[in-house]
C-alpha cells in the first residue's frame, strides 16, 4: 500500500475509534457500570464484572463503527489483526477503568494531585463531576491507547 494510502487508513481508523470510544464510554456504558467499575475490597467482584461489561460494550461500539466506516470508504482491513488490536485495546481500557490502577500510575508519574483534582472529598458532600483530573487522565490514557490501536490496525490495511 502506498504511504499516502496508509496514512489515510490510519486517519480513518483513528477517527472511527475516537467516535466509537465516545459512544461506548458515554452512551453505551450504564450508570451502574460507571458507578461500580472501580469497586475494591468487598466490592471488588462487582467492580470487575461492571468493568468487564463496560469494556465489552465499548469494544462492540468500536467494532461496529469501524466496520461501518470501512464499508463506507472502501477500506479493507485484516480481520485477525483488527480483532487482536481491539482485544489489546479492551485490555488497556479495563486496566485504566478499574481506577486504582490509573491512580497508581498517576502517583508514580507525579500526577497524583492532578488525578484527585475535583474529586469528591472523603466525609464531605461534594458533588461528583466529570470535570476532574481523574476523568482527564482517564480520557488521555484511552486516547493514547486508541492511537496505538489505530497504528496496529491500519498497518494491516490492504
Amino acid at each position: 500500500m502506498p504511504q499516502i494510502k496508509r496514512a489515510a487508513a490510519f486517519a480513518a481508523v483513528l477517527a472511527a475509534l475516537n467516535v466509537a470510544h465516545e459512544i461506548g464510554d458515554h452512551w453505551v456504558q450504564t450508570n451502574h457500570q460507571a458507578a461500580t467499575k472501580g469497586g475494591r475490597g468487598e466490592h471488588q467482584r462487582a467492580g470487575q464484572l461492571a468493568c468487564a461489561g463496560h469494556v465489552a460494550g465499548v469494544t462492540a461500539a468500536k467494532a461496529v463503527v469501524l466496520a461501518i466506516t470501512c464499508k463506507a470508504i472502501g477500506l479493507r482491513l485484516r480481520p485477525g489483526r483488527t480483532a487482536a488490536a481491539l482485544v489489546l485495546d479492551a485490555g488497556t481500557h479495563y486496566w485504566a477503568d478499574r481506577r486504582w490502577t490509573l491512580e497508581a500510575l498517576a502517583e508514580l508519574l507525579g500526577k497524583g494531585a492532578y488525578f484527585r483534582l475535583g474529586l469528591p472529598r472523603e466525609g464531605r458532600d461534594d458533588p461528583k463531576t466529570l470535570g476532574s483530573g481523574r476523568f482527564a487522565l482517564d480520557q488521555a490514557f484511552h486516547r493514547a491507547a486508541l492511537w496505538a490501536t489505530a497504528l496496529i490496525i491500519s498497518g494491516g490495511a490492504e
